[in-house]
């Protein structure tokens, strides 16, 4: 079964679940449903992102532009299609 099949399985069933099983379904899952990604206080992601932009800045990345990346997925799903 898809990830996407489960979640369509799971939205019907929370939306008529009786309020004793929606509270324990909410309980084993408060912990992660409660904890968010604060991704600026991540010490590791912060430097990485400091790095690819100096990277960028100095000419040792290229950058893409939004039309150069568009392009580019169109003609790898294009390829993917034609291989169906």
């Amino acid at each position: 079964m898809t990830t996407a099949a489960i979640r369509d399985k799971l939205q019907e069933y929370i939306r008529f679940a009786d309020d004793k099983k929606i509270k324990a379904i909410y309980t084993i899952l408060e912990e992660e449903i409660e904890t968010e990604y604060v991704w600026w206080k991540d010490e590791d992601f912060v430097a990485r992102l400091d790095r690819e932009r100096e990277h960028f800045k100095s000419g040792k990345s290229k950058g893409y532009t939004w039309e150069e990346i568009s392009s580019t997925l169109d003609e790898l799903r294009a390829k993917r299609d034609s291989k169906k």
